[in-house]
């Protein structure tokens, strides 16, 4: 296991701590408000940031994410990126990849997602229940076979999805959806009824959908997604869902690494400016401290996050990987947005000042496709489910001891 960047993932990482550093300015994200930055996007999309995920990794997009967490940059990236380029280069076919790669690769589409499915949406196609006649979505192609091209990087999770239908339609209301007015098209995860009691994703067009504007406390232009008989396009068969949530989990997870090394470098440079009889706040043991805890949260989640995203590269098992980077991002980021806000004394308390911002999307990303609990009571599950088998095992071997002495003399008999 080597989390050493690649030459290009090097390259790639520099050139967005570049392009942020310098476009994502206080003065410019006190400007822009809740909204994203058209123009630090434009400039991401000339450079071909987005595009080159597909060759960095997943491993690649987390370092570029960190880039943009130190200085809270407010695009669409990770969302597009995951949602979009990653969920349909992964698991699309041959023919939706061909389609809609082009314009996730050079920013003229963006993508977000309706993450994670909470049962709020439910999908009608042919022959299911509630007896909707599909809708096809314009250039779809019905019939396709999701998922068998790419498919999912966990092993486990790779799902032929053939017979599947790929066009339907969608009703329900997710109450908030992030960068949601930015996209131009939302992978909805969709929990489907039991007994099949699995998930699915499908692709809406936000112009087919309708839309309000939400307000969070971080700025991430979101809105409520309302779905009333809208077309849409199945993404991946079975299997699909889980690998793009863990993806996300890594990737924002990536983010959160990124907000908090922010947080914490603003206060270190503050309590080393700042005086209190005659010393530096920085020299007193108490700040040390803090500061410290901080640094080892931080470490832990970005540690955690490259983890998870080098064993997706690398197409072994991640998910209880992805699981525990996002409880490190819930968990440790919380502590470590609040240390930079209390280490700034006074200054952590203006809405204004910038770490206040860090603050704010901390929290956020805190609680954003899982707070620490339901994503520890997740990992308990899948572990349990996973040493499930292995128990059973010895006890159906003695099953097939015991009725092996009685089935060999009918056996027997019968060859007589």
């Amino acid at each position: 296991m080597d989390f050493t960047p690649a030459e290009e993932q090097a390259a790639a990482r520099d050139l967005a701590g570049e392009i942020f550093g310098d476009l994502a300015t206080p003065e410019r994200l006190a400007a822009a408000g809740t909204g994203s930055d058209a123009e630090l996007w434009k400039a991401l999309c000339a450079a071909g940031l987005p595009g080159a995920v597909e060759e960095v990794g997943l491993l690649g997009l987390v370092l570029l994410l960190e880039e943009q967490g130190r200085v809270t940059a407010q695009v669409p990236f990770a969302a597009s990126c995951v949602y979009g380029l990653l969920a349909v280069a992964a698991h699309g076919t041959e023919e939706q990849r061909e389609r809609l790669l082009p314009g996730l690769r050079d920013g003229t589409a963006i993508a977000t997602g309706a993450f994670p499915a909470r049962g709020g949406v439910v999908a009608f196609t042919d022959g299911a229940q509630g007896g909707e006649s599909t809708g096809a979505v314009p250039g779809a192609q019905a019939g396709a076979v999701p998922g068998a091209a790419a498919g999912a990087r966990t092993g486990t999770m790779r799902g032929a999805a053939a017979g599947v239908p790929t066009a339907g339609r969608l009703t329900g209301v997710v109450p908030w959806v992030p960068w949601l007015r930015d996209a131009t098209e939302v992978l909805v995860a969709v929990r489907e009824p039991a007994p099949r009691a699995g998930h699915s994703l499908w692709r809406v067009r936000v112009a087919d959908a309708e839309t309000e504007p939400v307000e969070l406390t971080a700025p991430w232009a979101a809105g409520r997604l309302v779905l009333d008989g809208t077309p849409g396009e199945r993404i991946g068969g079975d299997g699909a869902y889980e690998d793009v949530l863990a993806s996300a989990r890594t990737a924002f997870a990536g983010l959160q690494a990124g907000v908090c090394a922010g947080s914490l470098a603003r206060a270190v440079a503050y309590t080393n400016e700042r005086e209190q009889f005659g010393r530096p706040l920085a020299a007193k043991q108490g700040v040390q401290l803090r500061a410290a805890d901080a640094h080892m949260d931080t470490e832990a989640i970005r540690v955690t996050a490259y983890e998870a995203a080098w064993r997706h590269d690398a197409g072994l098992e991640y998910g209880t990987h992805a699981l525990t980077a996002a409880w490190w991002a819930s968990e440790g980021g919380m502590r470590v947005v609040h240390a930079g806000q209390h280490l700034h004394g006074g200054m952590g308390a203006d809405l204004d000042h910038p770490v206040h911002r860090h603050f704010l999307w901390g929290r956020q990303l805190d609680a954003y496709l899982g707070c620490g609990s339901e994503v520890l009571q997740e990992m308990g599950d899948l572990i349990a489910g996973s040493t499930e088998e292995p128990e059973r095992q010895p006890e159906q071997r003695q099953q097939q001891q015991e009725q092996q002495p009685e089935q060999q003399p009918e056996q027997q008999e019968g060859a007589a």
